[in-house]
């Protein structure tokens, strides 16, 4: 008996250490990267099976082992997983129990439209197209915004996500980023301006984000606008208009295009346009709420990019005459 148990104590040490070398010795990847895909669902003896078939286990009965010693056979998580560098059993484990999947990103540009970002979205493929045959009123419905028009609801930056994730959730972070960055701003706005809500204020920063040429330049153009809106001015911006054509639009904004009545026609109407016309960055929101104090009422764009501005018609047509023709 006292040998048949020291058989066994040895028998144990080493089935511990075969599992123990098993278990930390890193496994050469068949590809670098080496991706894969686990489905909701797949059970841990399938997944081990796909890995052995695709070359990265060398058996998948010792990786079943080890994942129910270790008490996680019921923790694997779905979603699309990529291995940059050799891992070992033990890693492997960890990672699709815990879920790290492989993220994407993509990213939204300060000044697109909402079709621009539509679009993008479209265009990846690592997103899951949950929006195809939506409208854009139902898109907000989907992703619970209150608003009835998408154009400039969502923040411009670089979302990161796990590959698989759909067009609805990266808009709803969008959306809500946007919601979050807007109450900031206009918590801390300055005082007297004429705006009245956080959406005027959004409308206002898409309109100074189009027309910002130089960074320098952007709180001047918003104080200019601040300015006209106070004294009951038209606003006079061409990218309102070049808005309102849509698909029409050529490039080429001809003077009947200035004249042609219609809500975004800035030359026409008085007052803010009925909803953004772009997407404003950060940047663009805070000289919005916070303009460059100046008596300047015009600018013109110097063709660097720059704009000259001017507190008088008499000096903006001068400018005028000097810059543009």
């Amino acid at each position: 008996m006292r040998r048949f148990f020291t058989f066994l104590v040895l028998l144990a040490v080493l089935a511990g250490a075969a599992l123990g070398y098993y278990a930390y010795r890193p496994l050469p990847l068949p590809v670098t990267p080496f991706e894969f895909e686990l489905k909701q669902g797949s059970s841990l003896k399938g997944t081990a099976r796909s890995m052995q078939q695709a070359g990265l286990l060398p058996q998948d009965w010792t990786f079943v082992w080890l994942v129910r010693l270790l008490g996680k056979s019921a923790q694997l998580k779905a979603g699309s997983y990529a291995l940059t560098h050799p891992v070992s059993p033990l890693e492997l484990a960890q990672i699709i129990t815990r879920g790290d999947v492989r993220l994407s990103q993509v990213s939204i540009i300060e000044g697109w439209t909402f079709r621009q970002l539509r679009a993008a979205l479209d265009a990846s493929p690592d997103i899951t197209h949950n929006t195809g045959g939506l409208s854009d009123a139902e898109i907000l419905q989907r992703i619970g915004a209150a608003e009835s028009h998408p154009e400039g609801l969502f923040f411009p930056d670089t979302y990161k996500f796990a590959a698989g994730s759909s067009d609805l959730t990266i808009l709803g972070n969008a959306y809500q980023t946007m919601q979050q960055r807007l109450e900031e701003a206009w918590v801390a706005r300055d005082p007297g301006l004429p705006l009245q809500t956080p959406y005027q204020a959004l409308i206002l920063a898409s309109i100074v984000e189009k027309e910002t040429g130089t960074a320098s330049d952007r709180t001047m153009i918003a104080g200019v606008f601040v300015n006209r809106l106070r004294k009951g001015m038209l606003l006079q911006t061409d990218p309102t208009v070049i808005y309102g054509l849509g698909e029409k639009f050529d490039g080429n904004l001809r003077k009947r295009d200035l004249q042609a009545d219609n809500p975004y026609n800035t030359y026409t109407r008085a007052g803010l346009t009925p909803t953004p016309i772009a997407l404003p960055g950060v940047a663009a929101l805070q000289a919005a709420l916070h303009p460059a104090q100046t008596d300047a009422l015009y600018f013109v764009a110097r063709g660097d990019g720059s704009s000259y501005f001017s507190s008088s018609l008499a000096e903006h047509n001068r400018a005028v005459n000097q810059y543009q023709k």
